[in-house]
């Protein structure tokens, strides 16, 4: 019978396994916006978001509600690391009758509690003083956490049933109960209520209440959690082994549902101690166990706490005796009845059993004080009994911590996961074992993590006031934070502004008097028809933008576009000699990929992408403006490129060139997409630089004679704001990296959108709050002062929308020499975030201008119109484009835009460029 018993109470590896899994997917279940209703692990967000980084400093009130008393504490903390806090502290007893009484009354006693402990300390520095009392309440009891400070109970347990409370903001009652004592004053439904029994009315003093506020609401877990963390020693997950039992621990934010806050972490309460309810436990559950469960006041309730709370252990081995003395294998020679009465063996008599290993005269000891006269055999088999009984205990919540292990892991993308874990509660301090069998069976279970166990100090007290002393630390932070990037955050009338502007410099752009001082240029590109699917034939292309080129044969049939495609090198000698070199050097690569293509006696039209400011005044004719790109051949700046390059085809005799059209790569682009979209007439470049083009009405450019059709205006709309017209919203960072660009106050547009400029301006910023001591401990960075050492395909990477695991932003950080804290890694995050969606809404303000003139030339209700789009910005960032496309329904709600990817603008672009004008000709 023992051993049958000793059996039943021992639970399989393989079957701790299955546990473990069930409890991984009850937790997911609990995270879910879905499903959490259903879920028996509850996994209840804190929005506590961060743990102690050592710098905390000053005085915190707690007040926490215990089984039958009030504790009250003033903490000091200085900054030191959390080393050495000082505390004093007071326990009041709650009146008999009070816990099953009014709410209301509960919580003026509380404030009354809070009210006579300042009144004790007003002698001290800590109290004289008229700074604000921050305040953490600790209320042990499940509730529905919205934010840090207000909390909805879910349900009354551990012998509380108060009216009026199930349903309401627990800190709102209490707030309303120190507004009441603090008002000199307490009016309740009986009438006037006067101090508790022994204290002098004089004493509950209401100035004092005056300064209180109560910041932070946390269990006593959370606590644990928060108290052992100290200076460069998170603590990330907190086990409770008490009379009842929770854990808690740091979740990623973005996978709490339930909870509005998605980046960073959050601290989730599990409220472990209902799983099983839905009977995943019922294999494991003994006859002792279900007994236990029977006389409890909530049956098939907290079924998991009941196999491990200390509240239910004594009971469990009470009920085990029972079994085993009528089975006879136990206390043979009487039945002893005393062992009938419920609580008669407590936690504390087995754990003391247990703890005496060397013999059974504990274990004789605690059977004699309750009438009993055991063998020596008996008290051996008792003690095996309390050593089944809380091993088991033991073992499951090394099952339960395995779980959470396990998960922090997955959801980390980590390959190993390295915690400390906070422990607390009467089984870890009164079991010398429970840590030894905790460390080894979680890791058995999960030899993925390496936990270390820290004993909490006052979890429930010194713990809540860490939890308020990092709620104000980060609520400090975030004001300095906000401060910064406030300049970056744009309103919508801010942006209504830019589109108003931007509408006006194109106006300006496209008249014949105020063209040449409009910054918005409004080019006039000669390209006057969209592709309209009839456009059938071979045709080249070239595209010259580098120091690389290519030449193209693209081919246009009713099946579709098929293209073969050669990159050349121009050599930098070439780059940087003379004109005629480098376009003899054109026609030689031109020939060369037409001998491969057998086609050196074809005469093929021929569209050429020149990424270089010109001015054009012909389809077929363009005048250089300036070379970049580290270009700087002689003799072309000022001369027409198609004439140079056809004058290049006479000396080399290649006779068979047909330049038909010179575009940039931003009308090529809508040339691509128009062939696949005949309703694109805008094209979007938002990549190193940006620009835009869109299909104007003649009669409105009067830079170019003609009143009928219309034609593709290249927009040069990086110079937007060059004349002063966006000094309102460039920053104090815009301002500091455009005048360390190569063309200061030159393409300011640009320089606030384009993803040449975006990783300057964040690496401006991230000085900025280093400075301010709010990154990386405020500590030197002498690689972040280095120009252009932030990428912006980092912001790319930092911003990716299903949440980022720690380990890709160190990665990015560790290449700056950074040593980062998850905190730095989220506020780095946000300011990414900030400067991109700046970006993205500006770009929209542009379009948005440009699209409403359309609609308005056209005398349109409702545009329906495609962008044409192409850049590394917009189709590598996570986020541009969503911004982007919402910003711009906002702001141009009649026009309905869609947006269609260019492939190959540049390429494929030039050549339907041609080819249009082929077909116009024809």
């Amino acid at each position: 019978q023992i051993q049958r018993a000793l059996r039943s109470l021992t639970i399989p590896l393989e079957r701790l396994h299955i546990m473990k899994g069930h409890m991984m997917q009850d937790m997911c279940k609990g995270l879910s916006r879905q499903t959490y209703t259903q879920a028996k692990v509850r996994m209840l967000p804190t929005y506590v978001c961060s743990t102690p980084n050592g710098t905390e400093k000053g005085n915190f009130l707690v007040v926490e509600l215990c089984q039958s008393q009030v504790r009250t504490l003033l903490v000091t903390l200085y900054g030191d690391g959390n080393l050495s806090p000082q505390m004093m502290y007071k326990i009041f007893d709650i009146p008999e009758g009070l816990t099953q009484g009014e709410g209301e009354a509960l919580f003026d006693f509380i404030a009354q509690c809070v009210s006579q402990f300042l009144a004790d300390t007003a002698s001290s520095d800590t109290s004289s003083s008229e700074e604000r009392l921050p305040l953490g309440f600790v209320f042990p009891f499940s509730c529905w956490q919205t934010q840090l400070d207000k909390a909805e109970l879910i349900s009354w347990s551990k012998g509380f049933s108060c009216s009026g409370v199930v349903g309401k903001d627990v800190v709102q009652l209490l707030k309303s109960a120190i507004n009441k004592v603090g008002g000199g004053g307490m009016e309740a439904s009986g009438g006037w209520l006067t101090p508790w029994r022994g204290w002098k009315s004089s004493q509950v003093t209401a100035g004092e209440l005056s300064r209180v506020d109560v910041v932070a609401l946390m269990n006593d877990t959370v606590g644990t959690m928060m108290t052992c963390s100290t200076e460069g020693r998170p603590c990330e997950i907190a086990v409770v082994a008490d009379k009842g039992s929770n854990c808690c621990f740091m979740a990623e934010a973005h996978l709490v549902e339930t909870a509005e806050e998605t980046s960073g972490r959050m601290c989730v309460n599990t409220e472990w101690g209902c799983f099983g309810d839905d009977g995943t436990l019922s294999d494991i559950v003994t006859p002792y166990d279900q007994c236990v469960d029977e006389e409890s006041p909530n049956p098939g309730e907290k079924r998991f706490e009941k196999l491990v709370g200390s509240l239910y252990l004594g009971e469990i081995v009470r009920h085990a005796l029972i079994a085993l003395t009528a089975e006879k294998a136990i206390f043979t020679e009487s039945y002893p009845a005393i062992l009938k009465e419920k609580g008669v063996l407590t936690t504390q008599q087995v754990l003391q059993i247990l703890n005496n290993e060397e013999g059974t005269s504990e274990a004789k000891r605690v059977m004699e004080s309750l009438g009993l006269q055991p063998s020596e055999r008996d008290c051996s088999r008792v003690q095996q009994i309390c050593r089944a009984v809380v091993c088991r205990a033991a073992t499951l919540y090394a099952t339960g911590l395995a779980a959470i292990l396990s998960y922090m892991c997955q959801t980390r993308e980590l390959e190993q996961l390295i915690v400390n874990v906070g422990v607390e509660g009467e089984l870890h301090q009164g079991y010398t074992r429970f840590e030894e069998i905790l460390q080894s069976v979680s890791k058995l279970l999960s030899p993925e993590c390496i936990a270390t166990l820290l004993p909490s100090r006052d979890g429930s007290g010194r713990g809540a006031a860490m939890v308020t002393a990092v709620a104000l630390r980060l609520a400090a932070q975030r004001c300095v934070v906000n401060e910064v990037l406030r300049p970056l955050r744009l309103s919508r009338a801010d942006l209504e502004q830019v589109q108003a502007l931007m509408r006006q410099e194109m106006e300006r752009g496209l008249g014949r008097n105020t063209h040449a001082t409009a910054s918005v240029r409004m080019l006039p590109t000669y390209v006057c028809n969209t592709p309209d699917g009839t456009e059938r034939g071979d045709f080249l292309a070239l595209d010259l933008g580098g120091t690389n080129f290519r030449v193209l044969l693209v081919r246009v049939t009713q099946e579709g576009i098929s293209m073969a495609s050669e990159i050349y090198v121009i050599p930098k000698s070439i780059m940087q000699g003379t004109g005629e070199a480098l376009f003899d050097h054109i026609i030689e690569c031109i020939m060369d990929f037409q001998q491969k293509q057998n086609m050196m006696m074809d005469i093929l039209p021929l569209g050429f992408t020149f990424s270089f400011p010109c001015q054009q005044v012909g389809l077929d004719k363009a005048l250089l403006l300036t070379w970049t790109k580290g270009f700087s051949a002689s003799g072309c700046v000022g001369q027409d490129v198609v004439h140079l390059l056809r004058e290049a085809a006479q000396r080399k005799q290649h006779l068979g060139l047909k330049v038909v059209a010179l575009v940039n790569d931003t009308v090529g682009t809508m040339m691509s997409c128009g062939y696949d979209d005949p309703k694109c007439e805008i094209g979007l470049i938002v990549g190193t630089g940006t620009n835009a083009c869109y299909m104007e009405e003649m009669r409105n450019v009067g830079t170019v004679e003609g009143q009928q059709g219309r034609m593709c205006i290249n927009m040069e709309w990086g110079a937007f704001g060059d004349n002063g017209c966006l000094d309102h919203i460039f920053t104090h960072f815009d301002r500091i990296v455009d005048a360390d660009t190569i063309n200061p106050g030159k393409q300011r547009f640009e320089k606030l959108i384009s993803g040449m400029y975006l990783g300057e301006i964040v690496r401006h910023i991230l000085l900025v709050l280093r400075e301010k001591e709010l990154l990386f401990q405020g500590k030197p960075c002498p690689k972040l002062e280095t120009k252009d050492i932030f990428k912006t395909k980092f912001l790319s990477t930092i911003e990716l929308s299903n949440g980022l695991a720690l380990r890709q932003i160190r990665a990015i950080l560790q290449e700056l020499d950074l040593d980062a804290s998850f905190e730095d890694s989220v506020l780095l995050r946000e300011v990414c975030q900030a400067v991109s969606l700046r970006a993205a809404q500006l770009c929209a303000a542009g379009l948005a201008a440009v699209v409403e003139k359309m609609r308005e030339n056209r005398g349109l209700d409702q545009l329906a119109v495609t962008v044409g789009v192409d850049g590394t910005l917009y189709k590598l960032h996570p986020c541009f484009s969503d911004n982007l496309q919402k910003t711009l329904q906002e702001l141009a709600p009649k026009c309905n835009v869609t947006f269609l990817l260019s492939e190959d603008g540049s390429g494929k672009g030039a050549a339907l460029v041609a080819a249009v004008a082929c077909r116009s000709a024809n």
